[in-house]
């Protein structure tokens, strides 16, 4: 069945108010679209540049179900939505990326099985609900390791590195009762991440992969192009779509990767556009935010062509002290978020500085 494309004029319902909602806002007003933003807090960064924001709890059904009316498509920037919100909001209007690809990432277990199931490589994976199982999966995968949340974890949150079985009972205590996976380290020489696009027609764009660095749990920065043969940046881009197809999906994903001897090892999954993706905005002519916006509308999708070479940095924390020497640099674009308050491992913006020469 055909999907008829947003008219101009059309409002973007978007869950979750914070920077991606925000950037999200934006390249729907260049489009034509308003947006209209869902999120607990009254300042949250997307309502000062969004047409309309409702802050309210999510699990609010009246607020929801008013929220719903006032839209013609709903699509959102972060994963871990109620089920319930879902449930509402779906019986109102469009949900774009569909309910699977939030069911699958919202559980670290069911990502690392959908994957596999798809014929992917992971890190040895196990479930762990409890000490006997750890010490099990301890014994299979071995040490180090990385014991995670399955839920809710993000930027190092929710995980516990073990380097060895007496770490365990530490490791477990972290979890706070959570139920949670056990994942063996990778042997790898670089991290990639690959942003892919796919439309209401099952058309799909992929951007060029991008190298990251990560400290502290927290993404740093992303370079473009990455360090990465012909041969696994194809393998990337048609891995990242093999995704996309077998979830029927609709609107960005970020799809990150281990670069290992033996080729590429799916790390995670994000259903919505993503933080190493932020490049594509001085680097593409449609970056990931419009092409975001042109999917979940029924839209043709943008050409993803990169033009420039960019190194993506965030800005977090502290980092905000350098925004005076950063808008005297050239070919440097500067993207705050309106946060108001800057604290300690906190994203406050990013800068896209193009690579000349």
């Amino acid at each position: 069945m055909s999907v008829q494309p947003l008219p101009i004029g059309s409002t973007i319902g978007i869950i979750g108010g914070g920077q991606l909602g925000r950037m999200l806002s934006v390249a729907a007003s260049r489009l034509g679209f308003k947006s209209h933003i869902f999120d607990p807090a009254s300042d949250a960064p997307a309502a000062q540049v969004a047409h309309r924001l409702t802050a309210a709890p999510y699990d609010a059904a009246d607020a929801l179900k008013a929220f719903a009316a006032s839209v013609d498509v709903v699509t959102y920037e972060f994963e871990n939505i109620p089920t319930d919100a879902l449930d509402l909001l779906e019986a109102a209007r469009p949900v774009r990326p569909g309910r699977e690809a939030l069911r699958i990432s919202q559980d670290r277990l069911t990502e690392k099985d959908f994957l596999s199931a798809l014929g992917l490589r992971t890190a040895p994976y196990a479930d762990i609900p409890d000490a006997a199982a750890l010490e099990a999966a301890m014994a299979t995968i071995g040490t180090p390791a990385i014991l995670k949340t399955r839920r809710f974890g993000y930027d190092g949150k929710g995980q516990a590195r073990l380097s060895g079985p007496e770490d365990a009972s530490a490791a477990l205590a972290e979890m706070k009762g959570a139920p949670a996976v056990l994942e063996g380290f990778v042997e790898f020489s670089s991290e990639v991440s690959v942003i892919a696009a796919r439309g209401v027609g099952g058309e799909t764009v992929c951007f060029d992969p991008g190298e990251n660095v990560h400290r502290d749990g927290i993404l740093r920065t992303t370079t473009v192009p990455a360090r990465l043969p012909a041969k696994l940046t194809q393998d990337a881009v048609l891995l990242a779509a093999k995704i996309l197809s077998a979830l029927d999906y609709v609107g960005v994903m970020g799809v990150e990767l281990f670069v290992t001897r033996d080729g590429l090892v799916v790390n995670e999954i994000a259903p919505r556009v993503h933080n190493s993706g932020h490049w594509t905005q001085q680097g593409c002519a449609v970056d990931q935010f419009e092409q975001h916006i042109r999917a979940v509308a029924g839209w043709p999708l943008g050409d993803g062509r990169r033009h420039a070479d960019v190194v993506m940095e965030n800005l977090i924390g502290d980092d905000m002290e350098r925004v005076p020497d950063l808008v005297r640099q050239a070919d440097t674009a500067l993207h705050l978020y309106g946060k108001a308050e800057t604290r300690d491992g906190r994203k406050m913006g990013h800068v896209n500085r193009i690579l000349r020469g």
